[in-house]
């Protein structure tokens, strides 16, 4: 059994809700037909339920009659929705939100916010900055978080498990922002994998080998994430053969570290090194890459590639239930 069929059974026994705005998509539609064949999860669909009937009659989905669908605007909730909407959003008045939360981006993630489904999986058609607004202005950050990002799960030939981030998201983090992204994959990877995270925040210096502001902010973000998170393995700045084979970190490093030559998780500096590096260790290692899955919200929601593939969406759905 791989990893990603691991989690497809750990899911089967939750009963866990996932709500798609994205309803009336066939690659969502053909997902969630796999995803209630399997009964791996309960899916909700927002749109029109004409509309979403329709789609799956044409593609041959047999079983859309068994999967909840909701019309926004029509929904029992969207009252209760406006209402909490204003709540959270002080400046904004009823009939402005009621305009707002007829879409079903924001409508989704109201729903995840109430506690009515666990997760939300969007962006097959809406952009990656909709689905990261629209999470903010409903579900909120986790607490201590202010910096939304993302992470890949890279599994190797050899069955070995590394988390990459910030590989999506953002561009070129700050010390601060750099140290939330470690914290949040580091919390992560522990309840994905379920074990602790060795983090590691990576550079082209290894521990003061290279002088310069780029390796200033990687130092600077280990000593804010380790500030923050005291109870994870979190070192740097390192090379990234330092952080992942222990006899190279023999040789270079001279103090004890409990992540040298261990890492699990390697934070990336920066987007260039960070989508740089999972396309090369996807490519030439020929690594399984599963994501990129958005972190740092006070509930699971994330994101998908406009050209994501069906399986692609069932991986993302599993994988977001796990973070609930």
């Amino acid at each position: 059994m791989n990893k990603i069929e691991e989690f497809i059974e750990r899911v089967k026994k939750l009963n866990k809700k996932v709500v798609f705005p994205e309803g009336e998509d066939e690659r969502i539609l053909k997902a969630v037909y796999e995803l209630t064949k399997e009964k791996i999860l309960y899916p909700i669909l927002l749109g029109s339920k004409d509309k979403i009937y329709k789609i799956a009659q044409e593609i041959g989905i047999d079983n859309i009659s068994e999967v909840e669908i909701i019309e926004p605007s029509k929904s029992g909730y969207f009252s209760e929705f406006v209402e909490r909407y204003c709540q959270k959003r002080k400046n904004i008045s009823p009939s402005v939100a009621e305009k707002i939360v007829k879409r079903e981006l924001v409508f989704g993630g109201l729903m995840v916010d109430s506690g009515l489904c666990d997760s939300m999986v969007a962006g097959a058609v809406n952009t990656t900055a909709n689905v990261i607004q629209s999470a903010v202005l409903t579900i909120g950050y986790a607490e201590g978080i202010k910096t939304p990002s993302s992470f890949f799960i890279m599994v190797l030939p050899d069955g070995k498990i590394y988390f990459f981030a910030d590989c999506a998201v953002n561009i070129c983090p700050d010390e601060n922002q750099l140290a939330e992204i470690g914290i949040t994959t580091g919390i992560n990877y522990k309840k994905l994998i379920g074990e602790n995270p060795k983090i590691a925040f990576l550079s082209f210096s290894t521990k003061g080998s290279a002088s310069h502001p780029m390796v200033e902010k990687v130092q600077k973000a280990v000593k804010i994430a380790k500030e923050k998170n005291t109870g994870f393995d979190i070192d740097g700045e390192f090379q990234v053969d330092t952080a992942i084979s222990e006899e190279v970190a023999k040789r270079k490093i001279k103090e004890f570290s409990p992540v040298a030559g261990k890492a699990n998780v390697l934070i990336f500096p920066d987007l260039n090194a960070g989508n740089i590096g999972y396309k090369i260790t996807q490519y030439l290692a020929k690594a399984e890459a599963y994501g990129p899955i958005l972190q740092g919200f006070a509930k699971p929601v994330s994101d998908l590639s406009r050209g994501a593939k069906t399986k692609d969406i069932i991986i993302t759905s599993v994988i977001t239930c796990l973070m609930s």
